[in-house]
This record gives C-alpha cells, structure tokens and sequence, in this order.
C-alpha cells in the first residue's frame, strides 16, 4: 500500500498561484497513475487532474484546462499540481490519490479508479 501526503496548501489571492506536492511513502509509485481531486465546502468531490505512470499521458477537468497542470517526478516519489490564475471557486481541500497499472496506459478520472488516498491540503483563494 502507498501512503500519500500532500502540502503545498494555503491561503491566496485570486489571480495568484499555488503548487501542491504529493510525496509517497511504502512503494515506488514508477507502476501508478496519479491523480488530484479537490471537495469544495457542501459539494461532491470533483476530479480534477491525473498523469499515467510514465507521465506521458495527462487529463484534467474541463474546468482546470490551461490553469493547472499536474506532473511527476518518479524519482522523487512525488507528484505535483502547479495552479495557476487561482480563482475564488477553486477554494477546496485538495486530495491526492492513487491507481497501480504497472507499465499499462489506462485512463483514470474517477474517484473509485483509484485505492489510496491522503488526507488532503486546503486552498482557499480570496477575491
């Protein structure tokens, strides 16, 4: 099982910028896709981005296209989120998240794609 923290959380302006970290812990995480999603207050947690295990292949919300982008340092053990042009509605507690598939390409978007979760950072973007 791989252990995930995240950081990189905080408070900032809108228009401003933020890059979350996800380091793991217990395995390589070279044979996983990775994935971001985020829970605003009183809302279902959303996807957001996710990158294949080689970092070749990434996909993200429509809502994060061009402001965000997620990618991955596997000899670190670590995956990032660079936001960009941070906005008030981008405010939510940011989780990072997990899918072992070997040296496979296999799209991942879904919560249930993935089985290990952290414990999340929080944004809070102000106007």
């Amino acid at each position: 099982q791989v252990q995930l923290v995240e950081s990189g959380g905080g408070l900032v302006q809108a228009g401003g910028s933020l890059r979350l970290s996800c380091a793991a812990s217990g395995r390589s995480i070279s044979s996983y896709a990775m994935g971001w999603f985020r829970q605003a207050p009183g809302k279902e947690p959303e996807f957001g981005a996710a990158i294949s295990w080689s970092g070749g292949d990434t996909w993200y919300a429509d809502s994060l296209k061009g402001r965000f982008t997620i990618s991955r340092d596997n000899a670190k053990n670590t995956v990032y989120l660079q936001m960009n042009n941070l906005k008030p509605e981008d405010t939510a507690v940011y989780y990072c998240a997990a899918r072992w598939t070997g040296k496979q390409l296999i799209v991942v978007r879904q919560r249930a794609d993935f089985g290990s979760w952290g414990r999340g950072t929080q944004v809070t973007v102000s106007s």
